[in-house]
């Protein structure tokens, strides 16, 4: 600020500086402040010019007259000499303004514009011929950001004076041209990251197969459903078998919903390791444990506005249940090692291919988190009950397929080849047949389609025959030999002699796993 700055001077400071910093909208700062200026000095015009030098050119950005002032994008080529002039500013009576610990700025006062090339070349567009303008170079940081113009009509009406008192101004202004740009450039960078979220969820959504085949027949009711929840914002729990599609059938729902342009964040309970998974979900705060070098934002703070897929939910331990029922009740957060509590809008849409209320009753699963997600169940038949739908689940992936593979075209089926293909038992569901048809593609070489060496087992060994058969499941195998341990060694899990150290494995590990499985286990001293 100038050394001598006089009261009346202070005051004219202080005023601009409320006016134009008043507003991030250079348009509202800029028409506050000219009506002011218009007070204390010679001003019909103010004009803000931002130099291009890449261009040759000057850029207005500003202008307003006594009717009011407009925000502008008009760019004005400049000739070599007059860039050269701008350079140097060797053109008018230069007036330089001493400022406490700052460095001068200079106001150029033309009283004459026209006959001057350098100004005349920019200032032909918005003022007269007869005129006369003060021009001042803003910098911000050391870095020109371009100039101010005050005129006003007739020529010599500028003096010393008046070139003092806006230079007294120069930081005022500098400051909210510098704080517009950077306003403009966030909402710019704002606009550019919506619109490439928009985009990347439409290619994910078609990627993931967006097109859900078996809407006519075997999956009829199903899409009644979703037409019924998905422009609600109701939990929706997705059962299933393994394979069914049940995260095909909650893109459908995030995607035909309102929320639809929000994000929409996929979780798989059962791939998070347990000691992690409070930490995913809910984010956590630096320091909060070895390793949080920095604060992270969970899963549900993500899906804000938007929705949140929580895929094997009956893969949730115990303590994230009852952090999920939370977020439930209250719509709201707390990242681990936190304490504020932060609100979150989000829908959640579950899925599982376990039997949630058997889990109930055992006590691996909370009963009232139960009947939060289970608001509207909705069901996917196995591929074996809708096997209407497997010639046009067919056709879909061996089309897609034949184009990831860049096939020019999708090879034919072989006669009597859907026909084995109704006649399989699909245990591993939709996800089997898109595998064995990606499996034929790559063994064809471009022949006809056949399944006689791919289809295997046979489906008389399909799963719902198994146990017909006395074969049993591998989770089947790993419970009981579980559960013959811990009778060996009478009920005890952790700690020497327990069943964890006789299988080799970490306590906390067996534990999870019993939970998964359904083993139920004694509250002892030593568990």
């Amino acid at each position: 600020m100038e050394v001598n700055m006089t009261t009346h001077e202070k005051d004219i400071f202080q005023e601009v500086t409320l006016r134009i910093c008043g507003s991030l909208d250079l348009e509202t700062g800029m028409r506050s402040c000219i009506a002011f200026l218009r007070q204390v000095m010679p001003a019909k015009w103010l004009s803000v010019h931002l130099w291009q030098p890449d261009l040759g050119a000057a850029k207005t950005v500003f202008v307003a007259d006594e009717e009011g002032g407009e925000t502008v994008d008009v760019l004005h080529p400049l000739s070599i000499e007059v860039r050269e002039k701008f350079q140097k500013f060797t053109f008018g009576e230069r007036v330089l303004v001493d400022r406490a610990g700052l460095e001068p700025v200079a106001v150029h006062i033309v009283n004459r514009p026209s006959a001057e090339p350098a100004t005349w070349s920019v200032a032909q567009y918005f003022v007269p011929a007869e005129s006369s303008l003060m021009l001042m170079f803003l910098r911000s940081g050391g870095r020109p950001l371009g100039s101010m113009v005050v005129s006003v009509e007739g020529c010599d009406r500028y003096t010393e004076e008046h070139a003092r008192l806006l230079g007294n101004l120069h930081e005022p202004f500098a400051i909210a041209v510098s704080n517009a740009l950077e306003h403009q450039e966030v909402l710019r960078l704002k606009d550019i990251i919506a619109d490439d979220n928009r985009y990347l969820h439409r290619e994910l959504f078609r990627l993931s197969g967006d097109e859900i085949v078996g809407l006519e027949f075997g999956l009829r009711d199903v899409a009644e459903l979703v037409g019924h929840v998905a422009p609600l914002d109701s939990p929706v729990l997705v059962r299933g078998e393994t394979g069914v599609g049940k995260d095909v059938i909650a893109n459908a729902l995030h995607y035909s919903s309102s929320r639809k342009d929000g994000p929409f964040i996929k979780v798989n309970c059962g791939a998070i390791p347990e000691s992690l998974i409070d930490s995913e979900l809910f984010g956590h705060e630096k320091g909060s444990f070895t390793g949080a070098i920095a604060q992270k934002r969970g899963c549900f703070e993500r899906a804000h506005h938007g929705t949140i897929f929580l895929d094997e939910i009956g893969e949730l331990p115990p303590a994230a249940q009852v952090r999920l029922l939370r977020v439930l009740q209250y719509k709201e957060i707390q990242r681990v090692g936190g304490t504020a509590s932060i609100p979150v809008d989000i829908r959640i849409i579950t899925a599982t291919h376990r039997p949630l209320e058997e889990m109930v009753k055992t006590g691996n699963f909370r009963e009232d988190l139960w009947f939060r997600l289970n608001v509207f169940p909705i069901v996917i038949p196995p591929l074996r009950d809708r096997k209407v739908d497997i010639p046009a689940l067919t056709r879909h992936f061996l089309r897609r397929r034949s184009k990831d593979l860049k096939l020019p075209a999708a090879p034919v089926l072989a006669p009597g080849a859907i026909d084995q293909l109704m006649a399989y038992d699909w245990p591993g569901n939709v996800r089997e047949l898109e595998n064995v048809l990606e499996r034929a593609l790559i063994l064809s070489k471009g022949e006809s389609l056949v399944f006689d060496r791919i289809l295997s087992p046979p489906p008389k060994y399909s799963a719902r025959q198994d146990g017909e058969k006395g074969l049993r499941s591998l989770d089947d195998v790993i419970s009981s030999h579980i559960m013959h341990v811990l009778e060996e060694v009478g009920g005890k899990v952790h700690g020497p002699g327990g069943a964890a150290e006789v299988l080799g494995i970490n306590a906390s590990t067996l534990r999870s796993k019993m939970n998964k499985l359904g083993i139920q286990y004694g509250r002892q001293t030593d568990i």
